[in-house]
């Protein structure tokens, strides 16, 4: 039994105390800091409890006063459940108690007399469920251990925690003891080609050990965690891709995908049969039967099909060559129905042309149709339309997996974004393709039409255009996702797609054919193709009156008027100093290159950001939001007096399209240092003056002096968010709290100084309100 002392109690609350008031490095030194939390205790009277926890890089340093992670503080009820954790907890305690024909009261001053905690894990399905299920008798709080309330962490060992859990009646958790590290190893490793032991399934093992000073000689409690990652990943995700098809969504399979389908098979039959399972199993309950009937149907256990997967008697979704759908992600003139056709010809694939079906009644789903149709006969389909949007991505994978549940989509992404420094590139190179090419296209016959027209279709879609997002929907259910360079010929990206596909799926793709083949297939592409009926672009009257045809000039009627910059300039949303993406990704790389002390806390959002991939594809500066023109109406107007002036410039001269935004002016920033928490990452940035006329003189004047107007207190380039939930615009808070507190301690706040002065040089551009 460990004691407490007075004199150490006191001192470590002190140590607490004085923590839980630092901020940031004082003097310079390295501190720890924690936080302090104050807990009204349920069903008490004027009874409360103090926690302190921790930054959890500071568990690291080798000086804290003590190594707890804090204390277990949820009691009494919860507004937004039925029955909260601490509620149950209780319940259980009690019922635990009363079959061994003791108090609650007597339970706590035997613990007091101990001067011990007791910890356990409470186990009941009915309540919540687990990975692994606790049948009736199963049930209840599993005791894990007792550990003395001291600052050293001091524990008794399982052979003593039993004998008390036989004492008070709480469940025991089963334990061996072993003297040798490597017997322990062979132990786990035998444990992992199953996932069980003593016929049961398990997630891992506690080890229970003393940690040994190597100068001292003293041993000291200590125990780690040993978790097994197969079956129960494989379970994680049939709950998870359970709960997308009650949700009437797609299901992302990532792993284990053949058997995850025939599962999905299962479950979608016993959600048929009874609608009240679904709404069940969102609360969390029927996960485990579910998942028992599939198994018993299948015949197998968990732990054997991961067995049968790994000895390869399991054919993988990715070794069937059977079911892939190719969606191209395009604007008009990117290239896609070439490179469709020449693969088509190299691998005898199907080809379904949206352009053939015409202007007729649910058009979408018929397309969709004849892609399932398609891979009745065929091992993969090219969806050969823009799929521009992602409500049209969407509407493909959704049509086409309700007939076939197991396709894989694969996307031909011909890239857009970003487009402030793109699509001007993009216009001169699909402009000369589309215009040269005459009449032979479906729909865009540009030898009989007049080019203006053609030009405001093709503006349309580049306008509407929606880059690929693989971390929110529809585009996380891509399989694959091909990026192609929209300037690079039909024979470049057909290459790279070739070489990706067999990379990828070799089973699809067994070999990349050579260059003599891939000649002949674009070449059979380019000349063997002809437009075979009139289907070219009509408009019909109620498309008309919505202005879908284009306006014309009284004076020249085959011009096409041109839309009043004034009114154009009202549907700004903001305007932005946009830089060049590879410049800031290249700072961002050698930032978190260097290995550093605690390096692992520190680059942990970058790591999120880079493997979640939510670092931004396109960076700028917001120097004015059509939100704060109110508040900074001068600003407002001066910026948007310039882009009324640009675009009468374009006009006048008629080189250019008035539907795109204009390059307001040239701009410089110097990148500074990057700020970032666990949310949200910035660059902080200085915006340098420029020798040209600027908004914030009023317009007058040409001055080396002066700089471009920014009405965020602190210039700022967004990096990237953690999550969908986190929005950019969160950027301003996380830099104001770091001018407020600094970095460091418990302020959660990272920073590093850019090395060098860098200077970006950018362009002034306004971004225009979605669908305007």
């Amino acid at each position: 039994m460990a004691m407490q002392d007075p004199h150490g109690v006191r001192m470590l609350v002190q140590s607490l105390e004085a923590a839980s008031k630092k901020r940031g490095k004082p003097d310079g030194k390295k501190a720890f800091s924690c936080r302090k939390s104050t807990f009204v205790v349920a069903g008490a009277d004027n009874v409360s409890v103090d926690s302190w926890r921790f930054m959890d890089w500071d568990y690291k340093r080798p000086d804290l006063p003590t190594y707890a992670r804090g204390l277990k503080h949820s009691t009494g009820s919860r507004s937004d459940v039925p029955l909260s954790h601490a509620q149950a907890g209780e319940q259980w305690v009690e019922r635990h108690l009363r079959k061994v024909g003791k108090s609650v009261k007597e339970l706590a001053l035997e613990l007091r007399k101990m001067n011990a905690t007791a910890v356990g894990e409470l186990c009941d399905d009915r309540f919540e469920e687990h990975v692994l299920a606790y049948d009736e008798a199963a049930a209840g709080i599993y005791l894990h251990g007792i550990n003395f309330n001291v600052p050293e962490f001091a524990t008794l060992p399982s052979s003593e925690v039993h004998k008390f859990a036989d004492q008070w009646g709480f469940k025991k958790a089963e334990f061996v003891v072993m003297d040798d590290i490597r017997a322990v190893k062979e132990f786990l490793d035998k444990c992992a080609e199953t996932g069980s032991w003593n016929n049961r399934d398990t997630e891992g093992f506690v080890i229970r050990c003393q940690l040994g000073d190597a100068a001292s000689g003293i041993y000291r409690d200590w125990f780690f965690k040993y978790k097994f990652e197969e079956p129960y990943l494989m379970y994680r995700q049939w709950r998870e891709v359970t709960k997308a098809v009650i949700a009437g969504k797609l299901p992302n399979i990532r792993k284990h995908k053949k058997i995850t389908e025939e599962y999905l098979l299962y479950a979608r039959r016993q959600l048929a049969k009874d609608p009240s399972i679904g709404k069940l199993y969102n609360q969390n309950h029927g996960i485990i039967s579910m998942r028992d009937g599939f198994l018993k149907e299948r015949g197998l256990k968990g732990s054997e099909i991961i067995a049968l997967e790994n000895e390869g008697e399991l054919e993988s979704e990715e070794k069937t060559a059977k079911n892939f759908v190719l969606v191209p992600i395009a604007s008009i003139g990117c290239g896609k129905t070439t490179v469709a056709l020449a693969l088509a010809r190299l691998f005898d694939w199907g080809h379904v042309q949206n352009d053939n079906l015409g202007q007729q009644k649910n058009k979408p789903k018929k397309f969709a149709l004849q892609v399932t149709n398609t891979l009745a006969s065929k091992p993969a389909v090219i969806a050969d339309r823009n799929n521009h949007q992602k409500r049209e991505r969407a509407q493909i994978m959704d049509d086409v997996t309700a007939v076939v549940p197991n396709a894989k989509f694969i996307a031909l992404q011909y890239v857009h974004e970003p487009k402030g420094l793109l699509l001007d590139h993009i216009r001169s190179v699909t402009r000369d393709r589309v215009l040269s090419r005459g009449d032979n296209h479906q729909t865009i016959r540009a030898g009989s039409k007049d080019s203006g027209e053609v030009i405001r279709i093709m503006e349309g879609f580049l306008q509407r255009f929606e880059a690929v997002d693989t971390d929110r929907e529809p585009d996380m259910y891509f399989h694959e996702v091909i990026d192609l360079d929209i300037g690079d010929s039909s024979r470049v990206n057909l290459e790279k797609i070739v070489k990706k596909l067999h990379s990828a799926f070799p089973n699809l793709v067994k070999r990349v054919p050579d260059s003599a083949e891939l000649d002949t297939a674009i070449a059979s592409a380019l000349n063997d193709y002809q437009v075979d009926t009139d289907l070219s672009w009509t408009y019909d009257k109620k498309n008309q009156k919505k202005e879908k045809t284009p306006m014309k000039d009284s004076n020249d009627n085959n011009k096409i008027k041109s839309p009043d910059p004034t009114v154009l300039a009202k549907k700004i949303e903001y305007l932005g100093i946009v830089v060049s993406p590879p410049e800031i990704q290249q700072l961002l790389a050698s930032i978190f290159a260097s290995n550093t002390a605690g390096s692992s806390e520190r680059n942990k959002l970058f790591d999120h950001l880079t493997r979640s991939q939510r670092i931004q594809p396109s960076f700028h500066v917001t120097l004015i939001h059509r939100a704060h023109s109110k508040e900074h109406p001068g600003i407002w107007n001066q910026y948007t007096d310039l882009y009324i002036e640009r675009m009468n410039e374009r006009l006048s001269d008629g080189s250019s399209t008035t539907t795109t935004p204009p390059k307001l002016a040239d701009a410089r920033v110097r990148v500074e240092r990057l700020i970032w928490n666990d949310d949200i990452m910035a660059f902080v940035v200085r915006i340098l003056s420029t020798n040209t006329t600027n908004p914030a003189d009023g317009g007058d004047n040409t001055s080396s002096s002066s700089t471009w107007a920014c009405v965020n207190h602190i210039p700022h380039i967004t990096v990237g968010t953690a999550s969908p939930e986190v929005k950019p615009k969160q950027s301003n808070d996380l830099l104001q709290k770091w001018l407020e507190v600094g970095s460091g301690g418990d302020t959660g706040i990272w920073e590093a100084e850019v090395s060098g002065v860098k200077v970006l040089d950018g362009a002034i551009l306004p971004v225009m309100m979605r669908g305007k």
